[in-house]
């Protein structure tokens, strides 16, 4: 077969074989990616048959690489990080350094050098957003409160690889690889030298590409041509990326990042996420099929103790380092499940790191063969992870008090203060959900004098309530035990302003057992299920877009009563 094939037919096969193999998967109820990733090993040099372009491929991958980690900037939400800090933040860290020192171990073991298990633990220790948030959207549970903790965990892994991806060139000298810049300085010279860099690009970009890149988009939106705004927003993604390596030194990956961070900020950050999404999509499976043909299907059959070694850390290890400290940070059972399964797999940023540490001279080839038996496997194997979330927290807390009693009772925030006075507990609202609805509630009920309790999962926010003299209660409302501390049995109202609807029924049905008139307001955002929670419950269901389409409505004839009367 002859290897110098065209362009052409290279994207060919590995979109007309990753649409059919992608098409098998979701059938067989698996990500599309795992189909993604065996048509590149159908037509990668390991197996018979048609062979595709691998050099090619692989630059078609780096343009994945750009417009993947574009993707990510342009949906980087700080405030959205910010709400889940306290667990995040520490849990991630935490979580990448037990993988890392895991995947250093067994390399040690294998006979690695330090360089090769620090980069092949770090590609163990990243989960992969783009499975993480399908198997969310999968099960409705992509806005809940485990949803939100398992995107901000996943956002800070995204963040310490992106570090990595900066500072591993400049460390891959002492550690056994390729020199990238000047043999004889100094490491701290070349770590200086790196930070400089990069200090100079992130300075550029927050400084003029702020103005100038939303300055550009408004001015190319203005000639209202739905192409020219699509071809400026890829053109800038790419030509940021191509130049933030060749001005500043910095990664392609990098580069692409910042310029989707920039961008979020414009007014024009929702139009260019739509528009681009089909183009990104497209060179994201062609990014993930150049990968698959990076595998070699033998070290499933030449190395199966080391596969399954990999197996463990990904399966195992770091989710049961997540889970336990999910659980010293004192958040639900349930949570911790979450949590452990989102983690339990690997995907594109480990790619990247292994691309790297290959191109670096640090990682051996089977160490990026293990990576993506790993990532494979883990992929295909993640949505059985979710469904036994349910079955095994029933098992867990059937069979340990210890459990049951460790999610509630030594928790401070489970129980509402004492010094709450009883006229504030009677006849008040329960208002379950703090977010962007539940806080717009909460600041009219406070401007009416209403008193209300708020009951929420997100523990920091149940803290800044208290420190306002809010009442608050840290839990699950579909506990009764939530219900309880809220004082339900004497409650007016339960006002319902979560997005997750997963467990509204069993909060209405405690709510009606501990007080049969309490009335019930709802909020969804569909029609179906809107519909079966009046029938079920008796309850108010509002339909997020009705009474947007309601209150429009009612401004459009204010405005008309308005023209007319000036008119006469």
């Amino acid at each position: 077969m002859d290897h110098n094939i065209s362009l052409i037919t290279t994207i060919a096969a590995a979109l007309g074989l990753g649409l059919l193999l992608g098409m098998l998967a979701v059938r067989l109820r698996l990500p599309a990616l795992v189909g993604y990733l065996a048509a590149g090993v159908i037509i990668g040099p390991a197996t018979p048959g048609f062979v595709a372009d691998v050099a090619l491929a692989s630059q078609l991958a780096e343009i994945g690489v750009m417009l993947l980690m574009f993707g990510v900037g342009l949906h980087f939400s700080l405030d959205d990080l910010l709400e889940v800090k306290g667990i995040a933040l520490p849990g991630a860290v935490l979580q990448i350094a037990v993988a890392t020192l895991l995947g250093l171990g067994v390399a040690h073991w294998w006979g690695w050098g330090m360089g090769a298990g620090l980069v092949f633990g770090l590609a163990l220790s990243v989960a992969s957003t783009v499975v993480l948030l399908r198997a969310l959207e999968d099960r409705g549970q992509l806005d809940s409160f485990n949803g939100r903790i398992a995107v901000g965990w996943l956002v800070v892994e995204d963040l310490v690889t992106v570090l990595v991806l900066v500072l591993l060139p400049a460390l891959a000298g002492p550690l056994g690889g390729k020199t990238t810049g000047d043999p004889d300085a100094s490491l701290w010279a070349t770590l200086g030298w790196t930070f400089l860099q990069v200090g100079a690009f992130v300075a550029f970009m927050l400084v003029v590409g702020r103005k100038l890149f939303p300055w550009f988009l408004w001015r190319v939106a203005k000639t209202g041509s739905r192409e020219l705004f699509t071809l400026a927003v890829i053109a800038a993604a790419v030509g940021i990326a191509f130049g933030s390596s060749h001005l500043f030194g910095v990664s392609f990956a990098l580069g692409a990042f910042f310029a989707g961070m920039v961008l979020r900020e414009s007014e024009l950050s929702h139009r260019a996420a739509e528009e681009t999404l089909p183009l990104r999509d497209a060179f994201s499976v062609l990014f993930f099929v150049s990968v698959g043909m990076l595998f070699d299907p033998l070290v499933l059959v030449e190395h199966p103790l080391q596969v399954l070694a990999v197996l463990a850390i990904i399966l195992f290890g770091k989710s049961l380092a997540a889970f336990v400290l999910v659980l010293v940070l004192r958040y639900p059972l349930n949570t911790a499940l979450t949590v452990s399964a989102s983690l339990a797999q690997i995907g594109e940023f480990s790619f990247i790191l292994a691309a790297l540490g290959m191109s670096l001279g640090l990682l051996p080839e089977l160490g990026q063969n293990l990576i993506l038996a790993g990532a494979i496997v883990s992929i295909a194997v993640n949505p059985v992870m979710f469904k036994a979330i349910a079955p095994l927290e029933r098992w867990v807390r059937a069979r340990s008090a210890h459990a049951r009693h460790m999610e509630r009772s030594p928790d401070p925030l489970a129980e509402l203060p004492a010094t709450v006075t009883h006229e504030r507990l009677t006849d008040q609202v329960v208002l379950v959900g703090y977010g962007r609805v539940g806080r717009r509630i909460a600041e009219e009920l406070t401007r009416q004098g209403v008193h209300f309790v708020v009951a929420e999962q997100n523990r920091e926010m149940v803290e800044d309530l208290r420190r306002r003299d809010q009442p608050a209660v840290a839990g699950n409302a579909a506990e009764p035990a939530v219900l309880i501390q809220a004082h339900i049995a004497r409650a007016a109202m339960l006002v319902i302003a979560t997005p997750d609807t997963f467990h509204v029924r069993a909060m209405i049905e405690t709510a009606k057992v501990l007080n049969p008139g309490i009335k019930v307001l709802v909020r969804t955002h569909n029609e179906e299920e809107a519909r079966l929670l009046r029938e079920e419950t008796g309850g108010t269901v509002l339909v997020g877009e009705h009474e947007l389409a309601r209150s429009m409505t009612r401004h459009v004839l204010e405005g008309l009563a308005h023209v007319a009367a000036v008119a006469h």
